[in-house]
Formats: C-alpha cells, sequence, structure tokens
C-alpha cells in the first residue's frame, strides 16, 4: 500500500493504539512495522493468530507471563566479550524464567493453541545458565555472598574487621581522655577508612593519620595509629572481594555469550507473542472480530464503526464488489459521509494486517490489492496548486494506475469547480474506474451523478439520512437511495421567510421539481416499507414463539395422556392376572372336590368358570388398550441396538437377539425385562430442535462476551452473592476454567460471605486467595468444576 494512502487514512493512529498494548519495546518495533498486505494466505494466517490470541486471553488470563526485558544491547555486548554488570545479568535472567515459563504453557496448551505452540521451539530453556544467575545476583542487582565460597568467605572476614574496627574507635570517642578533644563522640568514614572527628587545635594530642578536614576548617578527620594496621588489612580485604565479584561477573557473563545465539532467537519469539496477544487486547478492546476473507476484491461491512472514534462511533453497514462494482454517496454536509468513506478504507487496511475489524458478525471482506484515496483539502501553497487542481492532480494518478482488485476513495468528486462542469468530470473520470474493473465509492454534491447511477449497470446510489425534522443527520447509510439536499427544508426550519423558500422553488425548473418530488415521495414509500418491514418482523418472531409454545404445550399434553393411559393399562393387567391366579386357584379346588362327581358335568363346570375370566379379561382390555405405535415390527435386532417400546413409552437397548419363543431381553433403565418382538419399534433417531440453534448462538455470545473477572467491589454481601451465582453459570456455559471474584479487602466480611456460599457450591471445584501479582486478600481465584 502506498504512504500517502495509509497516511490520509490515518493508519498510523491505528499503530498507536495497537503499541500502547504492548509489554516491550521489542513488540512495539513489530506493531509499528507492521503494514497491510494483498497475500490472503499470509492475511488468513495474521488473522488466525489474533483470533487463537483473543481465546487465550479468555480461557487463560494468567498466560500473559511478563517480566522479560529487551535485553538486545546485553546480548551485544556479552557477545563481543564485554563482562555485563549485574542489573544486566539479572535482565537476562527474568528474560530466560518468562521464555521457559511460556515454553512450558505453550507446550502444555498445544492442541487449545496450535499456532502459538510453533513459538514454543523458538523458546530457549537454559535453566542452569538461569539457576546460575538468579544464585549469584540478588534482586536489587547485588552479588550475593553464596556466589561462591571464596566471596563468602572474604565478606565474613570484612564485617569481623569492620566489627574490631569500630569497637575500637567507640572505645577511643567514650573515653574520659579523649572526649575534649573531639568535635563529636561519633565514628565515620573517609576515603574508605574508619575516622574520629577531633578539634583541630588538639591535633597533636590524637596520634593519627589526618584523611579529611571540614568546610568550616574546625575539624579534622583523623585515623587513629591504633586502628591503622586494622584499616588497611580491611582495604585488602576489599579489594580481594571486589576482585571474586568481578570474576563471578565474568564467569556468568561468558555463560551468557555462549549462548547468545539461542537466547536472541528465543528473544524474539517473545516479542512476536507479545505482539499478537497485543493484537489480541486491541481486538477486545475495540469489540472487534475477525472478517470472513476471500481472495475477491468485495465488501460486506455489517455494523462497522471507525475504530479512531470510540464510543462516538455510529454503525453503518457497507457492501461493494457483488451486485454492483461503484457506489455514488450524495447527500448533504455533515452527514457523515466522509466517515464511511474513512471506515470502509481503514477496515480494508486493518483486515489486510491481519487486525480485526470493529464490525458485526458475518462481516465479509476480499482482497484488495490496492487502495487509492482522494480525501480532505490537498490545497499546496508550496506548489501553488489550489484545492480542486491538487484534487485533480491526485485523481489522475489514481485513474492511470487503478484497476481490477483495487479499492478507489473519493471525497467530494467534482467539487471547487463550475458545478456543471465538475460534475460531468465526475462523471466520465466513475465511467473510466468503472470500465477498469475497480471498486469504487465517491460522494459527491452533483445531482447529475444520481441519474449516472440510475442509467449505467453494476452502479448504485446511496445516501446518508437525514432527519429534516431535528435538521441532524442519523449517520445511517441507506444503500439504494440517492441523497436529497434538503436545502428548503433546513432553511426554513432555521427561520427563513416562507415567501423567500418559495419564490426560491420557483426558480427551479420543472424537471428539478419533479425529479425532487419523486425522490421525497420514494424516500417516504421506503420508510414505510422499512416501518411495514420491521413490524412483519416482530409479528413473525411472536407468531414463531407462540407456535412453539403451543407445540411443546400439545407434546407435553400428549406425553401425558400416553402416560396415563399406559399406566391404567398396566394396572388393569395387573388386576387381571390376579383374577387369573385366583380363578385358576379355584378351578383346582374345584377339581378336587368334584374328583368323585361324573367327568362330563365337572368340565361343564371348569369351561363355565374360564369362560367368566375371559370376558373379565376383555371388558378390561377393551376399557384401557395397550398402547400400540406405528411401524412394523423389527424383523432382525442385533445386541446393542436401540428399540422402543410402546407400551412402556420408552426406550431401551437390546442383549440378546430374538430366541426361539420370539421374545428379546432388552435393557431398560436399570431393569432388564423379556418382550415379545411384535411389541417392539426400531428407535427414530431424533430431529434437532428448533430451540437448539438458539442455545448454540446462546453459548456463542456468553463465550465472548463473559470475562474472567468479577468486580464485586462496594456491594452488600446479598447482591455480590446474586451475581457470583449467576456469573458462575455464565462462566461454565463459556467454558471458563479459571475465574477471579474481586472482593477488595476491607474488613473481609464481603470475602467471608463468599466463601461460606461457595464452598460445596455445585459449580466450584476449589477456591484460594489471590497470590502476588493476581490481587493478594483482595481477589479469590475460582477453579470451575
Amino acid at each position: 500500500m502506498e504512504r500517502k494512502t495509509l497516511q490520509r487514512l490515518e493508519y498510523q493512529k491505528i499503530l498507536e493504539q495497537l503499541g500502547s498494548f504492548t509489554g516491550s519495546p521489542l513488540s512495539r518495533e513489530l506493531v509499528m512495522e507492521l503494514e497491510p498486505v494483498d497475500d490472503l494466505a499470509a492475511i488468513l494466517g495474521w488473522q488466525a493468530e489474533t483470533s487463537e490470541g483473543r481465546e487465550l486471553l479468555r480461557l487463560d488470563p494468567t498466560a500473559e507471563i511478563g517480566g522479560w526485558k529487551d535485553i538486545r544491547v546485553q546480548l551485544k555486548r556479552a557477545g563481543s566479550g564485554a563482562v555485563l554488570e549485574p542489573g544486566e545479568l539479572l535482565a537476562v535472567a527474568d528474560t530466560l524464567s518468562a521464555g521457559r515459563a511460556i515454553k512450558a504453557f505453550l507446550q502444555e496448551k498445544q492442541e487449545r493453541y496450535p499456532i502459538l505452540s510453533r513459538l514454543a521451539d523458538s523458546l530457549a530453556s537454559l535453566p542452569d545458565l538461569e539457576r546460575q544467575i538468579k544464585k549469584a545476583i540478588l534482586p536489587g542487582g547485588e552479588v550475593a555472598d553464596g556466589a561462591s565460597a571464596e566471596l563468602a568467605q572474604v565478606r565474613r572476614k570484612i564485617m569481623n574487621h569492620q566489627l574490631q574496627i569500630k569497637e575500637h574507635l567507640e572505645h577511643v570517642i567514650r573515653s574520659p581522655n579523649y572526649q575534649k578533644y573531639l568535635q563529636d563522640p561519633i565514628v565515620t568514614v573517609r576515603e574508605g577508612r574508619y575516622v574520629v572527628p577531633v578539634k583541630i587545635e588538639y591535633r597533636t594530642q590524637v596520634p593519627g593519620i589526618v584523611h579529611d578536614q571540614s568546610a568550616s576548617g574546625a575539624t579534622l578527620f583523623i585515623e587513629p595509629m591504633a586502628v591503622v594496621d586494622k584499616n588497611n588489612e580491611l582495604r585488602r580485604l576489599l579489594l580481594v572481594e571486589k576482585q571474586e565479584v568481578a570474576r563471578i561477573l565474568s564467569e556468568l557473563s561468558d555463560g551468557v555469550s555462549r549462548q547468545v545465539d539461542s537466547i536472541s532467537i528465543s528473544l524474539e519469539a517473545l516479542g512476536e507473542f507479545d505482539f499478537i496477544l497485543a493484537k489480541a487486547r486491541y481486538s477486545r478492546k475495540l469489540d472487534a472480530w475477525a472478517p470472513v476473507l476471500q481472495g475477491e476484491a468485495y465488501m460486506d461491512i455489517r455494523q462497522g464503526r471507525h475504530p479512531l472514534l470510540k464510543d462516538e462511533a455510529v454503525p453503518v453497514n457497507l457492501r461493494l464488489g457483488e451486485d454492483f462494482d461503484t457506489l455514488v454517496i450524495t447527500g448533504p454536509n455533515t452527514g457523515g459521509k466522509t466517515v464511511t468513506l474513512k471506515t470502509a478504507g481503514l477496515l480494508v487496511l486493518m483486515a489486510q494486517s491481519g487486525l480485526h475489524i470493529p464490525a458485526g458478525d458475518g462481516s465479509r471482506l476480499g482482497i484488495f490489492r490496492q487502495v487509492f484515496v482522494d480525501i480532505g483539502d490537498e490545497q499546496s501553497i508550496e506548489q501553488s496548486l489550489s484545492t480542486f487542481s491538487s484534487h485533480m492532480t491526485n485523481i489522475v494518478d489514481i485513474v492511470r494506475r487503478a484497476g481490477r482488485d483495487s479499492l478507489v476513495i473519493l471525497d467530494e468528486l467534482g467539487a471547487g469547480t463550475d458545478p456543471t462542469e465538475g460534475a460531468a468530470l465526475a462523471q466520465s473520470i466513475l465511467e473510466k474506474l468503472h470500465a477498469s474493473g475497480a471498486r469504487t465509492i465517491a460522494t459527491t454534491h452533483a445531482s447529475e451523478l444520481k441519474n449516472f447511477a440510475y442509467t449505467r449497470e453494476r452502479v448504485e446510489n446511496a445516501s446518508v439520512e437525514f432527519d429534516a425534522v431535528t435538521l441532524k443527520p442519523t449517520y445511517r447509510l441507506l444503500i439504494g437511495k440517492p441523497g436529497r439536499s434538503n436545502a428548503f427544508e433546513i432553511a426554513s426550519r432555521l427561520g427563513l421567510p416562507d415567501e423567500l423558500v418559495k419564490r426560491a422553488r420557483e426558480f427551479l425548473t420543472v424537471e428539478q421539481v419533479r425529479i425532487d418530488e419523486l425522490m421525497r415521495n420514494l424516500e417516504r414509500t421506503q420508510q414505510e416499507a422499512e416501518a411495514e418491514r420491521e413490524k412483519a418482523v416482530r409479528l413473525s418472531e411472536e407468531a414463531r414463539l407462540l407456535k412453539e409454545k403451543c407445540e411443546r404445550a400439545e407434546n407435553e399434553l400428549k406425553q401425558k395422556k400416553e402416560q396415563i393411559l399406559s399406566k391404567a393399562g398396566e394396572e388393569a393387567r395387573l388386576l387381571v392376572r390376579e383374577a387369573r391366579q385366583e380363578a385358576e386357584a379355584a378351578i383346582r379346588e374345584l377339581k378336587d372336590k368334584m374328583a368323585a362327581e361324573a367327568g362330563h358335568a365337572r368340565e361343564s363346570a371348569i369351561q363355565e368358570a374360564r369362560a367368566r375370566l375371559k370376558k373379565t379379561q376383555d371388558r378390561v382390555n377393551r376399557a384401557s388398550p395397550e398402547k400400540t405405535a406405528a411401524g412394523e415390527a423389527p424383523r432382525h435386532l442385533r445386541p446393542g441396538e436401540e428399540v422402543y417400546l410402546p407400551k412402556f413409552n420408552q426406550k431401551g437397548y437390546v442383549l440378546s437377539p430374538p430366541g426361539p419363543n420370539g421374545e428379546v431381553q432388552v435393557q431398560v433403565g436399570i431393569m432388564k425385562v423379556n418382550v415379545p418382538l411384535k411389541d417392539l419399534r426400531r428407535a427414530e433417531k431424533p430431529e434437532p430442535q428448533k430451540g437448539q440453534n438458539k442455545v448454540g448462538g446462546v453459548l456463542l455470545d456468553k463465550a465472548r462476551e463473559i470475562s474472567s473477572e468479577l468486580d464485586l467491589r462496594g456491594l452488600y454481601a446479598d447482591e455480590a452473592l446474586l451475581l457470583v451465582e449467576k456469573y458462575l453459570d455464565d462462566a461454565y456455559l463459556a467454558g471458563l476454567s479459571k475465574v477471579c471474584l474481586i472482593h477488595g479487602k476491607g474488613t473481609g466480611s464481603l470475602r467471608t460471605a463468599i466463601h461460606r456460599e461457595l464452598n460445596g457450591h455445585r459449580r466450584v471445584k476449589s477456591l484460594r486467595l489471590g497470590e502476588q501479582g493476581e490481587g493478594g486478600y483482595g481477589v479469590t481465584v475460582v477453579e470451575l468444576a
């Protein structure tokens, strides 16, 4: 992309905003070097990186491991053989520690973050060097006593000598013989040697070496002769300490020098990791999402917002390149036409830089090989060019170079000169760009360009909506409708006398009046159609919800009816079985009693009893018929196959194939039952319910919107517990594994109430107070079950 295109669309401000989300100069440099490209594969890869970084911020916010430094200068010095200072070595160790932690995290989460995990191979893991440096260098940048045995020994000797010297000098300053000679009863240090302050007039009374004199000249700082030897030994020990420290630093610097290449590669990977997370943080800040990208040059932006306008941006829907290639936007000034142009161009540049765009779901963008822009006041005093001349110079260059897969953005085309000639030039320019295959968006005041869009294929009118009642623009882009100037309405509303407005209308030609009336009617008709469409959509949604409610109620009634009939039939069949058992017992008893009677009479009585029993069973069966189901009984069943039992309104699984008696053993819940083959049906696979898509949409919204933190500070316990209950459900649906509840420190009552509520909670696996860097006692970290 051309540099002037990036400047006119304020692309540099996007990079500055993005740079504010970086954590080091290294990643900020990557941001400032970022430019749009036209390679679809590269763009898709960058977008996937940003999307994966967004997921990491949502699901694993603690993975944003900091503490690493930009140590390129230190590595260069170590590579050239220089000895690094303790603070420089500590920065190297901190960077190694951060790289090792990020490497371990990415390797552990490789399946969740496959793109980011590729950086793990470049991250160095040098635990021995890291441990040596941290053992030798304290957090404050001092060399630790434990860096070597020699250093520890010499520092113990130094401490002992210092104590001995101080004890002797303390004895001197407390002695009555010396107190009158001293300016102050203190022990101090001059030139690295312990001395006492002596009044100058008593110089000869305290034998020793003079090391300094006060500014007034009244005091001499004398090292008594009794401690000269001890001070000499102390100076020697300090030199030994300095040499040992230098040896330790040199040894550690050599260790860094041997690993300069691997540490440098690791540092670059850390910068790239932070760069990707910066893009993700910026995406989250803008509430932006990855567009659907394809190779062809087109755009379908839904609810797109200008990223530099923050909360003031009005969403705009804009499409180009599918059913039309040239879009002519007309309408009054201050209506938002220029903002619309800049939004379209800037979102294209952001998308082709691998950044998410602040637009709604389903926004689609193709790849534009070039973006040409003519926006703003181009007047040049240095080149003696007027606004029109400067614009025309730019447009000449655009017309010469634009072609297929180019996006051309022209603001106020044809302005700055005679309206008639400007309109004619504008039509000629648009015609040329249209013939070259370029995708063009142009704004203009010329009425002639409205007719130009009407009379040519794949050219469309558009306007920015203007409320003639409030005299304010709504900033909504209306594609397919040319804009009106609204000059008469605005003038009338601002107080221009009606007779002047009426007289002004008389100066219009008949054709102009007819066109104005036609556009007025078109606008009114479109507004009415839009209102009717919104009403129809609302009624359709209400009807759909009502239909779903009726269907659910019908299904519930049908199930209840079947359950009642099934229960009644089962109870009736139980009564019949009991009656049959009693009858059989009566028959046996009857046989025994009639054994002595004639055979014909006995059999007649038995048949009569059985006939009465059969009538009773038939009557019960007619009163409560068994539930049947449509379809034929299955012929071949295999173990494990799912079947439906109409009698019980239950599903089960076949345990064994049909036996010789035609019965199949079926597992229904926790019971195993033998069922005749004729009483079974094959289980039908349930169709997806209409509400499932809606549920899926809710889960997707939760995944995007839910934060990993909930701030409860300032709330009463009852209010906080209600919010915590709903938040835990939302976090569980969104798939979060860990969340943070911010309750503050205060008196601790809110923290106690939350912990009492969460102990044993169905959603909570474990909870703990925050550690250093997580908020401490003011935060409770909850791991979800």
